[in-house]
């Protein structure tokens, strides 16, 4: 009778802060390998590489990843932005200062020849968040470079809330070593982080989420978009 791999099996318990520091070494090792890890943030599960052409091309591979969209980059502070040649302009910093870390991503310009062009949207940024998550954090400072981030999801699925449904629907690439779980519990139901494109002459509302715009205005007035 062939054997079935419980949900256990397959993932990395990363809930307390024993787990999150147990995990560091073999996350560390798998992004140095270019592979895919799954992660909880503060709204749903995502996935997420290492920030250079082969590890993204392997998650583009993997979700299947239509080229006209881009991953955002987790970061754990303004250092990161500065290696990879990310510019804070002077609405992104006001708003980087009163709502990061959080769920608010910034869309900034640069990166030129430093940032593979898979990351770049369509407005020609590149768009960043600083997680709050403790135990992405943990990992970022351990790994001290960003990781990319788009949602743990099939096309057409909604995005994970729980390490499970990843195992579900991921379970050959798991069984692979392409992708390596890690289990942080249920996250529980949120609204995406709100996106603003910090690229332009004023700053523009492109994905609303947790934080609107009236309250995103109370910070940068000339914000335009989402009412």
């Amino acid at each position: 009778m062939p054997h079935t791999l419980r949900h256990g099996d397959v993932t990395l318990p990363f809930w307390s802060p024993e787990e999150v520091q147990a995990a560091v070494r073999p996350v560390v090792a798998h992004l140095a390998e270019r592979r895919v890890l799954a992660y909880p943030t503060e709204t749903v599960y995502g996935f997420g590489t290492a920030v250079d052409h082969e590890s993204v091309e392997a998650l583009v591979r993997m979700k299947k990843r239509p080229p006209h969209k881009p991953f955002l980059l987790l970061i754990n502070g303004s250092a990161m932005l500065e290696r990879l040649g990310l510019v804070l302009t002077p609405t992104a910093s006001r708003l980087a200062a009163r709502f990061w870390p959080g769920p608010l991503t910034l869309v900034l310009p640069g990166g030129d020849h430093r940032v593979p062009a898979r990351l770049r949207g369509p407005e020609g940024g590149i768009a960043v968040r600083w997680t709050p998550h403790p135990g992405l954090q943990a990992i970022l400072h351990a790994y001290g470079e960003p990781i990319t981030s788009t949602s743990a999801n099939r096309p057409g699925v909604p995005p994970a809330s729980a390490a499970s449904e990843i195992v579900t629907q991921w379970r050959d690439e798991i069984h692979r070593g392409l992708l390596l779980v890690l289990d942080g519990g249920r996250v529980p139901p949120s609204e995406p982080s709100t996106v603003v494109d910090c690229t332009g002459r004023r700053p523009r509302v492109i994905r609303p989420g947790v934080f609107s715009a009236a309250v995103l205005r109370e910070c940068v007035p000339e914000l335009v978009g989402n009412l």
